[in-house]
């Protein structure tokens, strides 16, 4: 296992599709050089790079801005609700990831003791050079302090900070994530985030070995399910699509698929994972985007869960994620998986989960039965190819028309002119 390389950035469907009608347009006459700058080809939208590190969607800045406004991730949460019930609090999650900066106000009292450094020199993984884990760390229990509506979802929930990778002169593998893994269940953590997957997605035996340990022993791993699926296509990641794992797509403020998150039948669920705003090093707090801040969100909110219900299974946590999550049909699809989570819904339900998620029953109307439709899982390639085309065909139309339309009024008025002249 290792860092993975960011991909070079290729050319959209819609720069394709708008290239395609400039030359249609360009046959019809029609100045494209003189078009309003709306028709300039649309930059690439920003893709959250598969690695550990600041992607080039964010502004992460160390140290960074207050952020004063209240996330949408967390608008979406009748909050006040929310924190009657759990606050995550007796409840510790592992993070396994880049470390965790405890300089910041908001995780400096968050950190819980024996964290572990398997790749650099701060022996309690309380060092981020990267910021990854900083900022996952966060977005489950992030304290809250005066001056900033973002806060974690479980905010007296305690970090177990294990740095499996991300020093500045060396990077983790499979060796470091499974000796993580093994840590955290020996030191009692009873939910462990990793929002990373295998360099190439590749399958590794002892990763597997360790996972399935961790979950014999009734700990819930939640991990991210990956940043490549832009086109759609249905791959399995690592540790992701090990059974019992909970796997997390990331969603947008639609509760629709984020066009980036990997797709998949190993997909068990999604949460917020679009400008999530969370805590750097040195301070402060950055947005940014990616499965990876979608996995902590999910991870929040089983430490609500067990705060609530501390007898309850791994099993029946996930469960009731699942049953509880807003989804477009009666059951799982290979976007969302059960859905968007919905952390009120998840916590209000008093009955007792069972060890696997049911569907909807369809809803009965009169004599028959109304199964809902799903809807769209977020715009298609395809469909946003078809879109481009028309917005920038209807507007070289629009061109056509005020050229002729200019054309003929300069014609009129010349023959006016010549009139007069005579």
């Amino acid at each position: 296992m290792g860092v993975l390389t960011p991909r070079p950035r290729t050319r959209t469907s819609g720069t394709r599709a708008l290239q395609r009608v400039f030359g249609v347009l360009a046959v019809t006459g029609v100045c494209l050089a003189c078009a309003p700058t709306a028709l300039a080809a649309p930059a690439p939208p920003n893709r959250p790079e598969p690695e550990f590190g600041l992607s080039s969607s964010s502004e992460c800045v160390f140290g960074g801005n207050i952020i004063k406004s209240t996330p949408w991730s967390l608008q979406r949460v009748l909050l006040d609700q929310l924190r009657e019930q759990a606050t995550g609090k007796g409840v510790t999650v592992a993070v396994i990831d880049t470390g965790v900066d405890d300089s910041n106000d908001q995780l400096r009292g968050a950190m819980a003791p024996g964290g572990k450094d398997y790749v650099g020199k701060s022996k309690d993984g309380t060092e981020d050079v990267e910021g990854h884990g900083t900022r996952v760390a966060g977005i489950i229990a992030a304290r809250a302090i005066k001056d900033t509506g973002f806060a974690g979802i479980a905010p007296k929930a305690k970090i177990l900070s294990l740095r499996y990778t991300g020093a500045e002169d060396k990077q983790g593998d499979s060796g470091t994530m499974s000796a993580a893994i093994s840590d955290a269940v020996a030191k009692g953590a009873k939910i462990i985030n990793i929002s990373s997957d295998t360099a190439k997605k590749q399958d590794n035996t002892k990763l597997r070995n360790t996972v399935a340990a961790a979950v014999s022993e009734g700990v819930l791993i939640v991990a991210a399910s990956g940043n490549d699926g832009a086109d759609g296509k249905s791959e399995n990641t690592y540790p992701a699509s090990y059974p019992g794992v909970l796997a997390v797509a990331a969603s947008d403020r639609n509760d629709e698929r984020a066009f980036f998150s990997q797709a998949g039948k190993f997909v068990d669920i999604a949460a917020p994972g679009v400008g999530m705003v969370s805590t750097v090093p040195q301070g402060g707090q950055c947005t940014a985007d990616g499965t990876s801040f979608a996995a902590p969100y999910v991870a929040g909110v089983a430490a609500l869960l067990k705060e609530k219900h501390p007898t309850w299974t791994a099993s029946q946590i996930t469960t009731r994620l699942q049953e509880t999550a807003i989804r477009p049909g009666r059951g799982p699809n290979r976007y969302l998986g059960w859905g968007v989570v919905d952390p009120v819904a998840a916590l209000s339900d008093e009955s007792t989960p069972g060890t696997r998620p049911k569907e909807d029953p369809p809803v009965k109307a009169g004599a028959g039965e109304v199964i809902p439709m799903a809807v769209t899982m977020g715009e298609t390639e395809a469909e946003q190819e078809r879109r481009v085309a028309m917005y920038v065909m209807g507007t070289g139309l629009l061109l056509v028309f005020v050229a002729g339309g200019s054309g003929v009024a300069v014609r009129d008025w010349r023959k006016k002119r010549t009139r007069q002249s005579r």
